[in-house]
């Protein structure tokens, strides 16, 4: 199949297109580089059906394909906060752009939304049928609200007009290739350590998260896209959950290192609980995660510390 990713430079599309092209699939990595690297994708090239397009979602654009990954939206708060008017332009004016893209060539379409659409959420764990508790004025609101919105929009363009789409909502994920400076806990704890500064935690410490290694979650987007029993949304991420202070533990142990942690005031509409109910998961595609958290961090660690000797 000729399969577009956009988003396909970042740190989860480059890890799709890699192993679609492993799968023979041909690939069209489509990116705009605000937070896609083109480090992420050189070795791809070596694949005679990869191809890169630099190109804004929030712009048309026509291609002949046969799946369409909705990937394109920076996903870390350092970064969709940076600019909240293009977050939500990439999430809404791209989503319009791809629904017509997958309308007008006849392709299935995937969208890569978010547990961020349940907020901070009043149950736990997170099943697909809640609603969320999102604060739609917030600083978080350009990122959370634009992926609530495109999920609208690719449910209405399949009620309205019969598109093929695929919805998944993903929980943190982590491992190489993770920007270090994006702001997420895992590649701030680490570079933190490996740089000998004091971790930062926000908060106590006691709010909780589940960590999913990224081949995972590759592999749910995979079977999500390719079965026909059921369009989502569907939960993907790691049911395993643990403190922020819990991994700063783990981090440390595994760095063998003494580093202090800094305490600072937790950031607006931060949730307290983060854990995905993976039943449907299960159900559907007979997903779970496999790689526990203890294993995943060994691999980005070691990500992390080749970046850093290189640098």
């Amino acid at each position: 199949m000729r399969i577009l990713v956009t988003g396909g430079a970042g740190f989860v599309g480059s890890h799709l297109c890699e192993r679609l092209l492993k799968d023979g699939q041909e690939v069209i990595c489509l990116d705009n580089f605000f937070t896609g690297r083109k480090k992420n994708i050189e070795h791809l090239s070596a694949y005679s059906g990869f191809e890169m397009l630099r190109h804004d979602i929030t712009e048309p654009i026509l291609l002949e394909v046969d799946q369409i990954y909705n990937l394109a939206c920076p996903a870390s708060p350092v970064h969709y906060q940076y600019n909240p008017v293009k977050t939500v332009k990439t999430s809404v004016l791209g989503a319009i752009n791809m629904l017509g893209l997958a309308k007008r060539v006849k392709a299935r379409i995937f969208q890569a939304s978010t547990s961020e659409v349940y907020g901070d959420p009043e149950i736990h764990p997170q099943v697909e049928e809640y609603w969320g508790h999102v604060n739609p004025i917030g600083i978080r609101s350009c990122y959370d609200e634009g992926k609530r919105i495109a999920e609208t929009l690719f449910m209405d363009y399949h009620r309205q007009n019969g598109v093929d789409i695929r919805i998944v909502r993903i929980f943190n994920t982590y491992g190489p290739r993770m920007l270090p400076n994006d702001g997420r806990v895992v590649s701030n704890f680490i570079v933190q350590v490996l740089s000998g500064e004091p971790i930062t935690i926000y908060g106590d410490g006691s709010q909780t998260r589940s960590f999913c290694y990224v081949d995972d979650l590759v592999e749910g987007f995979i079977r999500m896209m390719n079965q026909e029993a059921y369009i989502g949304p569907i939960n993907l991420g790691n049911p395993g959950e643990f403190t922020i202070l819990q991994l700063a533990d783990l981090i440390k142990a595994k760095l063998k290192s003494n580093t202090d942690h800094i305490f600072k005031p937790l950031p607006q509409d931060d949730p307290r609980q983060r854990k995905p109910d993976i039943s449907k998961a299960n159900k559907y595609l007979k997903w779970e995660p496999l790689i526990n958290l203890s294993t995943g961090l060994d691999s980005t660690i070691n990500y992390f510390q080749e970046l850093v000797n290189t640098n």
